[in-house]
């Protein structure tokens, strides 16, 4: 696709996107916009970008697919193993004074990281005392992430990464199987608030303890990640904790003097001012 046709059609997608849905992606990456943006015209079939805007904008069946294909990124339960132990050894030991405590999973796409969060705050004995409040911009997603159904062949790796995480247990404890898939205990359930927020435009809802949102501001560009991070400060209680991705930093976003790192390998801040 010539360059020049490429990138005022995909601003004209962008602004009828957000005048006829209200959902905002002018200030993702652009990168991973173009290849978002060109997977759906792929699946869609109609093979140009002026082609897909037109079906979007008449077929909201048609827009509910291009928001699951720009929610849902790669991800895994207990991706990144090191975060997950540093969590562990760092942060669970200033939780415990806390009487009650409010997560928030930002950009939980499919839920494997939050039932990773779960896991590690019931073996930690925090669980029972703990709200997660996991959210995604569609309810599509939410749905999905929700049932906590996963293909049964993951689950070999996912057990690698827990036990390189600290597990405390068998991994298998967690979920059951049934056919093709493993279905997490409703345990793991009790504590999980499910609900659409959309980083872009919406504001804060609680104060927390902790912000986990990972491998999500990737996405976005420099702007957009700095008013993400004013949203997570505006939420995050003064001495709660900040996990981001493995790619992802505090350096030169608004806040960054506000935070104090805690393992700055694994991408974990505590909210010092």
């Amino acid at each position: 696709m010539n360059a020049e046709v490429e990138e005022p059609e995909l601003s004209k997608l962008l602004n009828g996107i957000e005048r006829r849905y209200g959902y905002d992606f002018r200030d993702y990456a652009p990168a991973s916009l173009k290849r978002r943006v060109l997977r759906c015209v792929q699946d869609e079939q109609v093979g140009s970008i002026s082609a897909l805007q037109e079906r979007l904008l008449r077929h909201p069946d048609c827009m509910a697919r291009f928001l699951h294909t720009m929610s849902v990124s790669t991800t895994s339960m207990f991706r990144d193993p090191a975060f997950y132990r540093a969590f562990r050894e760092k942060v669970v030991p200033q939780l415990r004074g806390v009487p009650f405590l409010r997560i928030w999973a930002a950009g939980c796409a499919t839920g494997e990281e939050v039932y990773s969060l779960a896991i590690l705050l019931q073996e930690e004995g925090l669980y029972d005392r703990a709200r997660i409040y996991a959210t995604d911009m569609t309810e599509a997603v939410i749905e999905e992430a929700r049932a906590g159904v996963f293909p049964i062949r993951k689950m070999k790796e996912f057990t690698r990464n827990y036990q390189a995480a600290g597990g405390a247990r068998t991994f298998s404890d967690y979920y059951s199987a049934s056919r093709d898939n493993a279905i997490v205990t409703r345990a793991l359930q009790a504590n999980l608030v499910w609900a659409v927020h959309n980083l872009v435009t919406d504001n804060s809802f609680n104060e927390f303890q902790v912000i986990s949102c990972r491998n999500v501001m990737i996405y976005f560009n420099h702007d957009l990640q700095s008013r993400v991070h004013k949203l997570f400060h505006d939420s995050l209680a003064v001495g709660g904790f900040l996990g981001l991705g493995s790619k992802e930093s505090l350096d030169f976003t608004p806040h960054e003097k506000s935070y104090e790192p805690v393992n700055g390998n694994a991408k974990i801040y505590r909210r010092m001012k």
